[in-house]
């Protein structure tokens, strides 16, 4: 089995569908989580100045969603076509839209822009985007693509919690009860499970 180490921050947001992803295929990985603190003189060490990084026998490699898309092709939680690849693909890239827009806001160094943005956003764009992520995930029957588990049901259970923060939206598994159904769909792999029970505690 290879060594592997995995860098992120110490929470979820974007480095825990890998983290998940890792679970699901019983790799052992050195969870390296890099505080706050630490990030300044870690940062120029990093492939592109960010974070995740995943290293796979001393190679280095970072993206979040082409490290994700790489463990689905690794672990089989990928499409069995191209047209298979390119619909997940579409939907991950739906998500991660969604997660874009909210960070505009989340973001926004100055507060009274922030809380104008947010204004604008939770009017006229965040519904249009979570009542679409909705309809694929109910037309795919509680998974993000092709009816079944793959790698972007990973992305959307493991960025979930960040995305409520930065929505604001503390209750969104409620109002659209098939985003708990995708989530409930990972965290129950017995693997998974396993490492979600024994990791640090994380609210985003």
């Amino acid at each position: 089995m290879p060594e592997v180490v995995f860098y992120y921050f110490p929470v979820k947001a974007l480095g825990e569908s890998i983290r998940l992803l890792l679970a699901y295929g019983g790799q052992e990985f050195d969870d390296r989580r890099i505080p706050q603190s630490e990030w300044p003189a870690f940062k120029p060490k990093t492939p592109f100045g960010q974070m995740p990084v995943l290293v796979i026998d001393g190679k280095e490699y970072a993206q979040s969603l082409a490290i994700s898309r790489y463990l689905g092709n690794k672990y089989g939680v990928a499409g069995d076509s191209l047209e298979d690849n390119l619909e997940i693909d579409q939907n991950v890239d739906l998500i991660n839209d969604l997660r874009a827009k909210a960070a505009v806001v989340q973001y926004e160094p100055d507060e009274t822009v922030k809380e104008a943005k947010y204004a604008d956003f939770v009017k006229n764009v965040f519904p249009d985007l979570l009542e679409k992520l909705s309809a694929i995930f109910v037309k795919n029957n509680g998974h993000v693509a092709l009816g079944k588990l793959t790698w972007g049901d990973f992305v959307f259970a493991g960025m979930f919690d960040y995305l409520k923060m930065m929505l604001r939206m503390p209750d969104l598994e409620k109002k659209y009860p098939v985003f708990q159904q995708v989530i409930d769909n990972v965290y129950s792999i017995p693997k998974v499970k396993a490492y979600a029970d024994a990791a640090p505690p994380s609210d985003i």
